[in-house]
């Protein structure tokens, strides 16, 4: 097992994250399903082997970028200071997670755009996102020295999480991603 923070564990994350954005670059370009892994190993110099040591499947390489978003919606709403009333502290982890989307508008818009056209994508998306609703949700029961989630919990996330997929998916890289959330949830409140 690769030790956090090892030469071989930075190595073996930027081989993944290079892979992930020639592939994303690619099916920009060309579109998802003309993208084939041989032209993603061609594009990065390296074998189908590789690629398949770090993904099971072209679908793998979009869904692994996804997985970043619930490892820092749980960081940061971990570390949001103790006596913040919940519903504020989601609202603003999401706030910084439209911020850092907004940061990268063309990954953003490609990853979105594949996610919206792609039935297969945008059923593991679903899935993704219902998970990282459950892990936020767990947070704040932890927060409140609760074992698991209450309902409270579950729509105390759900429902800006929606003002925020709702902004996202209207967004077009021009406008202030976490101005048009705000929007959204001053539509809902």
């Amino acid at each position: 097992m690769l030790r956090p923070g090892s030469f071989a564990e930075r190595k073996r994350r930027l081989v993944r994250d290079e892979l992930c954005h020639l592939a994303l670059r690619l099916i920009a370009a060309q579109g998802y399903k003309e993208t084939t892994v041989e032209q993603i190993v061609d594009a990065a110099g390296v074998s189908r082997r590789t690629f398949f040591r770090y993904f099971k499947s072209k679908e793998d390489v979009i869904i692994e970028v996804l997985g970043d978003v619930e490892q820092f919606v749980v960081a940061e709403l971990t570390a949001r200071p103790p006596g913040e009333p919940a519903a504020e502290a989601v609202r603003e982890v999401l706030r910084a997670l439209a911020r850092l989307h907004a940061g990268e508008p063309d990954k953003t818009l490609a990853i979105t755009r594949l996610i919206l056209e792609t039935p297969d994508l945008r059923a593991r998306y679903l899935s993704r996102t219902y998970e990282w609703r459950r892990s936020m949700a767990a947070v704040l029961a932890r927060r409140d020295g609760r074992e698991g989630s209450s309902l409270r919990d579950e729509v105390t996330v759900a429902v800006p999480f929606a003002a925020l997929e709702a902004a996202l998916t209207r967004w077009d890289g021009r406008t202030d991603l976490a101005s048009d959330f705000d929007r959204a949830l001053e539509m809902i409140s």
